[in-house]
């Protein structure tokens, strides 16, 4: 019996006859040839099945396959220039392993709200193949910069006791006798395990329950969050700045064919280089004051302003030292200007906004404790967290990115909703 292979392989398979498992992608007829698009998850390759080459019912079963019937098909590897992948299959035998009558996504357009109702099967789409490869090749990339960079992975839990990023986005949950929160951050967590190991990172699901339909915005996504001992505000954007550079170019070096497949631009990406503009707060207050935006000094940016800041730069900014008091209350303040913070976020160009926020950690026990009771949160709740300031403080620092508008940003798509597998959004909690 022909040695099953994987699309992906068959380069190393020409002129041997080969077993494919799979599914029809797509089909066309033309007298007395067949032309199926066979893809099994790896790929799609043309299979040609000519009347002459095969049993009468076995040109017939090919010329009745629906989109999507799963298949076996067996034939010889041949080198073909006008394919995608450069090979073609000639075809001595299909079987149908499993019909699919009437599957619901065909070639014609569809509306946003139908594709995502059948999100489950719209995965199967070559634009939501090369967008996931592109998010895996993503977590791949960031998992090598930071294991190679000699940190320990740590994961933070998901049931937590309290807040992180502000009360009103918590999703609350009965945990037996009691209340317990889903993780808006493994920071606090992480700034306890770099206290033990020096430099950590997280990498997990978090949980906002923002009330907000923005393009920007899930209840749910992904975050990696390193946090590092002995660090400041400035190390920590060098950290960031290697780290999007790193992150970017493997996905220029390794994914180009998905980004073909997306019609995105790699020039856009191949200028993501360091080092990275650095601004101040007080300096982007400038820049939107110069566009005829009026924001007031003390505000936080919002997605306005974020594109509109970003628009003066051809690779990501950097934004230092906000206003203390539209940030959060573990973030330090900076000695030479009190009223400031030493935090940090990264805004991706083309108007993708915010893909990290990050900064130096509060590290003495009695301004935090001042600061947790300053936002109305329990001291005794925290207690754990002042705990490290009290035995062997230091400063540390450290950052989070949202895997899914980095991918967003780095496929060029409009929505982070197709940047995940199941988006769960305000108003989607299904498939």
């Amino acid at each position: 019996m022909a040695e099953r292979v994987w699309i992906e392989e068959i380069s190393d398979h020409e002129g041997e006859e080969v077993t494919l498992y799979g599914w029809l992608y797509n089909r066309r007829s033309s007298g007395k040839l067949h032309f199926l698009q066979v893809r099994d998850g790896t790929g799609v390759i043309q299979c040609v099945v000519f009347q002459g080459d095969v049993p009468q019912e076995v040109f017939a079963l090919a010329g009745g396959l629906s989109q999507e019937s799963a298949v076996q098909v067996r034939g010889a590897v041949k080198k073909d220039k006008r394919s995608p992948i450069g090979y073609e299959l000639s075809v001595s035998h299909v079987s149908l392993v499993n019909e699919s009558p009437d599957y619901p996504i065909g070639p014609k357009e569809h509306g946003v709200a139908f594709l995502m109702d059948n999100r489950h099967l719209w995965l199967r789409s070559s634009r939501q193949h090369a967008i996931l490869r592109i998010r895996h090749e993503v977590i791949r990339a960031v998992r090598d910069f930071f294991d190679d960079r000699g940190f320990t992975l740590l994961d933070a839990p998901v049931f937590t006791p309290n807040a992180c990023e502000g009360t009103t986005t918590l999703f609350s949950t009965e945990y037996f006798n009691t209340r317990a929160y889903l993780t808006q951050s493994g920071q606090l967590y992480n700034e306890a395990g770099a206290m033990g190991f020096g430099k950590v990172y997280c990498f997990g699901p978090t949980f906002r329950a923002e009330k907000s339909k923005t393009r920007r915005h899930l209840t749910e996504f992904w975050m990696v969050e390193p946090e590092m001992a002995y660090c400041d505000l400035e190390q920590t954007m060098d950290l960031a700045e290697a780290f999007v550079t790193y992150v970017v170019q493997r996905v220029v070096d390794r994914r180009r064919r998905e980004l073909e497949t997306l019609e995105r631009d790699p020039a856009l990406l191949e200028r993501v280089q360091r080092p990275f503009p650095r601004i101040s707060y007080s300096e982007a207050i400038d820049i939107l004051r110069g566009k005829g935006n009026e924001t007031t000094w003390g505000e936080d940016f919002g997605g306005d302003e974020e594109t509109v800041i970003s628009a003066e730069f051809d690779r990501p900014v950097m934004i230092h030292r906000y206003p203390a008091q539209c940030k959060a209350f573990y973030m330090k303040n900076d000695p030479a200007h009190p009223e400031l913070a030493l935090c940090v976020d990264m805004l991706a160009p083309e108007g993708y906004g915010e893909i990290i926020g990050g900064g130096q950690r509060e590290d003495d026990y009695q301004t935090l404790h001042g600061k947790i009771e300053a936002h109305q949160l329990s001291p005794e709740t925290f207690q754990w967290y002042l705990d490290l300031r009290q035995y062997g403080s230091v400063p540390h620092a450290g950052f989070g990115m949202g895997i899914e508008r980095a991918v967003a940003w780095i496929c060029g798509l409009k929505h982070v909703r197709e940047t995940i597998p199941f988006p769960r959004m305000m108003e989607r909690l299904t498939p």
